[in-house]
């Protein structure tokens, strides 16, 4: 009973989980792209193939920990016309287009209610439960990246918004994020700060 279950939770969660990590990482690219720098088109990450933005253990630990990351889009802020506030873009953008996402599939998952009566149930009842994983895993993933801790988005936001020599004292504490990610994450702390953000956010989109 309990593999079945995992099996049926995988089969709906993967797909909505695969295109947020996706579209995330496309966002980050796609924009320092359109600001000059081609890093990304480089090394072939502007596309909607997961397979070139996934990690493996970054995808491991959302099945388990209902967390996880893909690989860092490369950017390099050397392109830039303005280093500081296009970096504060490129990180947006990476939340902001889960939010979108997320947005879209409350919207659809909407429609698809409205038109119940012309959709079979077979087909009905999978698609609700996909955009209800899309819109949850998209919230979660905004949520978790602009938390202002490295290496995540909200981290280099705080940078773009300080002043310049406090952003630099800031990024010093950048080789130790992880580590006080996977501190705070073991306590509870973060689960108990982001969780009702989450909610919060989700039935602001979803309902």
């Amino acid at each position: 009973m309990e593999i079945g279950r995992f099996i049926q939770e995988f089969a709906i969660q993967a797909p909505p989980f695969l295109l947020a990590l996706t579209v995330h990482e496309l966002a980050h690219g796609y924009v320092a792209s359109r600001l000059g720098d081609p890093t990304a088109a480089r090394a072939g990450r502007l596309t909607l193939n997961p397979l070139k933005h996934l990690d493996l253990w970054g995808t491991v630990a959302f099945f388990i920990m209902r967390i996880g990351w893909a690989k860092p889009v490369p950017v390099d802020s050397r392109y830039f016309k303005h280093p500081e506030r296009d970096m504060l873009r490129v990180a947006l953008a990476g939340p902001a287009a889960n939010l979108a996402l997320a947005v879209a599939s409350g919207l659809l998952a909407r429609l698809a209610v409205a038109a119940s009566g012309l959709l079979p149930d077979f087909f009905l009842y999978p698609a609700l439960l996909m955009l209800a994983a899309s819109a949850w895993i998209n919230v979660i993933l905004a949520v978790f990246n602009l938390l202002p801790i490295p290496p995540l988005d909200g981290a280099r936001i705080v940078a773009g918004l300080l002043p310049r020599h406090l952003a630099a004292r800031f990024r010093r504490f950048e080789p130790y994020g992880f580590v006080l990610l996977l501190i705070l994450f073991y306590t509870g702390t973060i689960q108990k700060v982001i969780l009702p953000l989450i909610r919060l956010a989700h039935a602001l989109i979803a309902g």
